[in-house]
């Protein structure tokens, strides 16, 4: 089969799900396609330029997500909905990749049109609800920041939470009883992410 930038792109994508971002090496991607990694650098010339291909990637189809997502609202929805379903469609694309947030938040710096359709989107959606212009590049820059933020945190969770004994959850409620109690409601990762977002949306439509 012909070589392709888009076969090494998802080549790179099968290897760093195995290898993640710091192992992941040309020579794994030219195996994978069972060629000589010389081969590669005609059509992509370095690692670097693979992540952020990579990246961009993600980005695309994110992209391409919450165009869905957007479409599918109601003609009454807010533009409260409207920046929950873009961020909603990031973190479940991000997710679909093992290691997704860690490739857009350590990826080399390169013009990306993907992060870039995703940022003039979102740019869009806040100019349109009123917000002045002077927040709301800082604004999108937030929300996309904790979306990657926190789908990282996310998928660098253990499997298993480790064991808490009764004598070790009393002594952790006697030394933290703010983080411990109700004021950190224990939520699923899905509540927790919208309630996330429906406040930096209350903070963005707040006065300076």
């Amino acid at each position: 089969m012909k070589l392709t930038k888009d076969r090494i792109v998802d080549a790179g994508m099968a290897v760093f799900a195995e290898v993640g971002y710091q192992n992941l090496s040309m020579r794994q991607v030219a195996n994978r396609l069972d060629t000589h990694a010389g081969s590669l650098y005609y059509h992509v010339h370095s690692k670097d330029e693979l992540l952020a291909l990579m990246a961009d990637r993600v980005c695309r189809r994110a992209y391409e997500a919450g165009t869905e997502a957007l479409e599918s609202l109601p003609a009454t929805s807010t533009w409260q909905d409207r920046v929950q379903a873009q961020a909603t469609a990031l973190r479940l694309s991000i997710k679909q990749h093992p290691g997704g947030a860690q490739l857009l938040a350590e990826s080399p710096g390169m013009l990306s049109t993907g992060a870039l359709s995703l940022m003039e989107r979102l740019l869009r959606t806040l100019l349109d609800a009123g917000l002045p212009a002077g927040h709301c590049g800082i604004a999108a820059d937030t929300l996309l920041s904790h979306v990657t933020g926190f789908v990282l945190q996310e998928q660098n969770q253990p499997a298993t939470p480790p064991p808490v004994t009764a004598e070790l959850y009393a002594e952790l409620c006697e030394q933290f009883p703010l983080v411990m109690g109700p004021l950190v409601p224990r939520l699923s990762q899905d509540e927790k992410f919208t309630r996330s977002v429906r406040l930096l949306c209350a903070g963005f439509a707040a006065p300076a």
